[in-house]
């Protein structure tokens, strides 16, 4: 699945979207934006993401309540519940998509109510909807990519994977496919779905090295300081590892000894980054603007490794050992969120005491 980057910020964003809107031109009783969130519940990356959401509603001063659906599900009880937000009259839908295309027909009935939508983490093939997303096929091809090279183009690795079918899932894997046929000799000696659950993921894990694979290196999905703690519970000596900028795994990268690896930048903020989208949308609307062409805005990873001066210095900068180690340490993403880190950690919506 290929995108374009068609929009860089929230300025470029408002000239292809919807002409010159001016800010700030809210309803007069404000905005009720619905968010639906169709898995990983639990999961500090999606946890941070409705955080996100909720924050920079309340940040915005222009928006009054949120209806926000969060539960484990697949993509028909998905459309079930874009169509409840539907139903509940929300002036603009956020989704994380559980499918690329299933959710297509929710989703113009959505357009059809006039209701914006903006589907953010992973895309959606709808032409009525806009997509803020990670670029979730660079991420893993930037990671893998330094794998594969730190392995000297050789060896066996493992790839943990999220969940089957979902867009982000599809994309990593093509990413690392990518970097995989630019490394032939590399061998994928196992590839396992975590759906991106931690505990799913550190017995897949032990079970391959009970199992006596040899395993030269692990690619995850973002469940990867469970991935270390796996390997020195079970007595494995350690090899290089992958995973995103989750404050564990940032901290294990920084103080665990023999281990080498690298973060891959993931921003849960991206739920927040697409509330604004969606106000600044609608603030176009209020003043008169009819939304202008839709397309798809790729926000663009970094790698952070312990194996270099360079990697180590970017790592410590990020660290922060306040924050909950399960989750991304990309708590707001410039030029796209407004919100403060003590409203995010807050995790309070507008009207929410």
């Amino acid at each position: 699945m290929k995108h374009t980057r068609l929009f860089g910020g929230l300025a470029a964003a408002t000239v292809a979207a919807a002409a010159l809107m001016p800010a700030a031109v809210a309803a007069q009783d404000g905005y009720t934006i619905g968010f639906s969130n169709p898995g990983g519940v639990g999961n500090g990356w999606r946890e941070e993401m409705i955080c996100s959401a909720k924050a920079e509603a309340l940040a915005s001063g222009e928006v009054t309540g949120m209806n926000i659906i969060h539960r484990n599900t697949d993509a028909a009880g998905q459309l079930e519940d874009i169509r409840s937000l539907i139903s509940a009259g929300v002036d603009a839908i956020v989704v994380n998509p559980a499918d690329y295309e299933a959710l297509n027909p929710a989703l113009q009935e959505a357009a059809d109510a006039g209701i914006v939508v903006v589907a953010v983490d992973a895309p959606v093939s709808q032409p009525t909807a806009y997509n803020l997303s990670n670029n979730q096929e660079e991420y893993a091809y930037l990671g893998a990519t330094w794998l594969f090279e730190q392995l000297g183009g050789k060896g066996n690795v493992v790839e943990m994977r999220g969940i089957p079918g979902h867009p982000a899932d599809t994309d990593r894997h093509e990413g690392f496919q990518r970097a995989l046929a630019e490394h032939p000799e590399i061998v994928v000696v196992k590839e396992v779905s975590t759906n991106w659950d931690p505990a799913t993921g550190a017995q897949q894990i032990t079970d391959i090295l009970n199992a006596g694979t040899q395993v030269d290196g692990v690619w995850t999905s973002g469940i990867d300081s469970w991935i270390v703690d796996a390997f020195i519970t079970a007595g494995a000596p350690l090899v290089p590892i992958v995973g995103a900028d989750n404050s564990g795994f940032v901290t294990q990268l920084l103080t665990t000894e023999g281990l080498v690896g690298a973060a891959v930048t993931n921003p849960g903020s991206v739920g927040g980054a697409g509330v604004r989208l969606a106000i600044h949308l609608l603030d176009g609307m209020a003043a008169g603007y009819e939304p202008g062409p839709e397309g798809t805005i790729l926000l663009d990873p970094q790698l952070w490794t312990n194996a270099t001066e360079e990697g180590k210095a970017a790592l410590a900068g990020a660290a922060d050992p306040s924050l909950d180690p399960s989750w991304p340490l990309g708590l707001s993403i410039p030029d796209w969120t407004t919100y403060t880190k003590e409203q995010l950690l807050a995790c309070k919506a507008p009207g929410e005491a």
